[in-house]
Parts: C-alpha cells; structure tokens; sequence
C-alpha cells in the first residue's frame, strides 16, 4: 500500500469523523510502518546515499573505457610564419592554419589500480544499500515502540477514569456515612485525598497519551495533530527462543549494520591494494585523425591520423604513493578492529535484549497474578470498611495497591512487544 492511499483512507476516515462525530479514522500498525517508510526524510537521505554510491562505481569503472576527445585550433601569427623565442626548451615554428582531429586514449592496463578502485567503490555501494537497511529497520522500530506507547497510555487512560469513577463513589459513600456519624471528618479526608489523586494519575496519563500521539505523529512525516484511532495489535507473538545462542548467530550473520561494515572494510582493502600497485607503470594506447582545412600545403597534409603506446613510470613522487599506500592500510586495519568491536558489542546486545525479553514475559504472568490479588485485597477492605470494621487508611492503601497493579498489567503487554521488537532488531530480522 503507497503513501497516497495511506493518506487517502485517512483523509476518508477524517471526513467520516467530521460528519459523523462518533466515527474516527483507524490506523493499524501495518499501516503507520508503511507510511513512516515513505514520508520520513531519513529514508530518503538512506536512498539518496545509496544512488550516490551506485554512481562511485561507474564513475571508477569508467578508467576501463576509452577517453574521446575533439579539438578545433586556429592560429593566426599576423605573419607569413614565427617563432616562439620563450616559454619552451624547443623554437617551434608556427603557421596560420586551422586544424580538426579527434583524439582516443585508453589504458591497456595499470596492474590492477583500476580493477582495486572498482572494486572498493562496488563495496562502498553495497554498504550504502545495507545502510538503507539499517536505516528502515531502525525506523521500524521507533514506530512499533511509539504506537505501542501510544497504546499503552491510553490503557493507563482507561485505569485513571475507572479509578477516578470508583474513589468518587467511595467519597460520596464516606460522606453520607460521615452524616449519620457513622464515618469520621478524617475518613472523609482520606477519601478526599484519594480522588484527588486519582484525578491527577488521569492528568499524567492524558498527557502522555497526547505526547505519544505527537512524536507517532511526526515518524509518519504529519505536521498535524493526529486524530486516528489506534487498533489493537492482537496477533499472538512467537515463542522466544530458550536459548540466545542460535540468535546471536543469526544476528552476527544478518544484522544488515554489521553487513555495511564489512563491506566498508573490504572497500578499504582493495583502496589499500590500488594505492599499492600506483607505483607501478600505466600503459596505454593513443590515437588521433583530423584534418587541415585552411593551411599551408607545404607544411600541411590535408589529412592526418597517428597512433601509438604510451608508458608512464612513476619515478619519483616526493614520498606521495608511499604516503597514500600507508594511509589505505592503517584505515583498512581500523576498519577491521571497529568492524571486531561491532561484533562484540552485537553479541552482547542480544543477550541483553533476549534477557529483556524473558524478563518483560515473566512480567506479564506476574502483574496478572498482582491484579488479582490486588483487587480481591480491594473487595475486602471496602467489605470491612463499609461494616465499619476499618478506617480510610486501609481502604485508601488497597486502592492505591490495585491502581498500581492495573497499571503495571497494562503496562507489562506493551512492555513484552517493544522487548519482542528490540530482540528483533538486535538479530537483523526486523522487516
């Protein structure tokens, strides 16, 4: 699905809800990743990075070809002919004429310079490509983490409302207890306060809903406020793997960052080979044909054509090919040791994500079994409270334990997806 549909069903959608106020636009998960990949700028920089590469290789592959060249000369010296008496070793005799030819030049070969400086910029081009990867799979991570923030908080919404709703009865409950002087002036403190923060839990969850809306907002490239309402994401994860080690091989083996850099490290091999075979002779062929429209006969043929091989040596340079050749080596070396520092650091990562992973699982079972006891905690206290068995105090600290409980389930859910996400990312197969 393009980018213009995307908006396009959005647009819908927002008529819809414009006309019919209860109806809002929809936006699946599918939907803002493929949108995010078509409008964010850094896609396009990635792209735009990758043609430039693609434009390095032909630009080196163009040594293979010949170079064509047309002159057009005319001279006139204001006499029947001159000499030039400075500026060169040799006393060159000029005439008027005007002259036309075509040169060809073309290296037959330079030992491998060439084929070495081709080869590196192929590389180059590849790890322009896998940079492109590294580039959407980072961008499909914000994504999937912001929409499940956004999901989160308004599940954290939904607990803040609810639990305002409750405390409000139970102030209500408590004042008419109070009446009949059946509760205290402090029990009614108590309930008081427990609104009152109730209200504000639903203000900090109101604003965190609103910031997640803003920042999914700007990964799909909108400079409006974004009004859709989120679905669900309600597909069963994976199993996570019992083990890391399979992970961290896959990751060392696909994570498309670690591509780029061996490909950046085998670019800075063969730019070491090239700059090590500079110093050795370039042969090439020449040739060239034109004609003399306007001269003198006698010291001009009408036509002309000549041809030959050139050798060029390389004598000396001032240090220069040496200079360059030690240059291409020592980044090829640190090439090599960033690209053995990657690899390290990658393997740690997926432990570490694969950790997270098995820890923000566990999570859910265990904020589950919290809720539960939590809330049967909740139905007893308000029993003995309302038998007037207990004070506020009781009543307000099973509150806050089944607030916080309902909290940390909804929170746990995302929490396990944006893990799942992460360890994803970290072995190269988030796609």
């Amino acid at each position: 699905m393009n980018r213009f549909r995307l908006l396009s069903l959005l647009a819908l959608g927002l008529g819809s809800a414009l006309a019919t106020p209860a109806a809002e636009p929809t936006l699946t998960l599918a939907q803002a990743r493929e949108m995010a990949l078509q409008a964010h700028p850094r896609m396009k920089i990635a792209e735009l990075r990758a043609m430039l590469a693609e434009e390095g290789v032909k630009e080196a592959r163009s040594a293979y070809l010949p170079l064509i060249a047309a002159n057009a000369t005319a001279v006139g010296t204001g006499e029947t002919t001159t000499r030039l008496a400075a500026g060169s070793l040799s006393n060159s005799q000029i005439y008027d004429h005007v002259g036309l030819d075509a040169v060809a030049s073309m290296i037959v070969t330079d030992f491998g310079r060439t084929s070495n400086l081709t080869d590196a910029a192929k590389f180059r081009s590849r790890a322009a490509e896998a940079n492109l990867q590294v580039t959407r799979a980072q961008l499909l991570l914000e994504v999937d983490a912001t929409y499940y923030a956004v999901l989160e908080a308004h599940a954290v919404m939904k607990v803040a409302a609810q639990t305002l709703s409750e405390r409000q009865v139970v102030l209500e409950r408590t004042k008419a207890l109070a009446a009949n002087a059946l509760k205290s002036e402090l029990d009614v403190r108590f309930a008081t306060v427990a609104v009152q923060e109730a209200r504000l839990l639903e203000n900090k969850a109101q604003n965190d809903w609103q910031a997640a809306l803003a920042r999914l907002g700007n990964l799909l490239g909108l400079r409006t406020e974004l009004t859709a309402t989120l679905e669900e994401e309600r597909e069963p994860l994976s199993e996570l793997a019992p083990d890391p080690g399979p992970l961290v091989e896959a990751a060392l083996r696909e994570r498309p960052d670690l591509l780029r850099q061996r490909f950046e490290r085998d670019a800075s091999l063969r730019t070491a080979q090239a700059a090590k075979v500079a110093r050795l002779p370039t042969v090439s062929v020449v040739a060239a044909a034109g004609t003399v429209p306007v001269g003198d006969p006698k010291h001009f043929e009408r036509d002309f054509a000549a041809g030959g091989v050139n050798l060029n040596v390389p004598l000396f340079a001032g240090g220069l090919y040496r200079a360059r050749q030690r240059e291409a080596e020592l980044q090829a070396k640190d090439a090599e040791a960033g690209l053995t520092d990657a690899e390290n650091n990658v393997v740690r990562d997926v432990r570490l994500a694969w950790l997270d992973s098995s820890h923000a699982r566990e999570q859910i079972l265990l904020t589950t079994s919290l809720l539960e006891s939590a809330s049967s905690a909740l139905s007893l206290a308000q029993a003995r409270f309302d038998q007037g068995l207990s004070s506020m105090v009781e009543l307000n600290q099973a509150q806050l334990a089944q607030t916080s409980a309902a909290i940390a389930q909804a929170d746990a859910e995302y929490e396990y997806r944006v893990r799942r996400d992460i360890l994803d990312y970290q072995t190269g197969s988030l796609h």
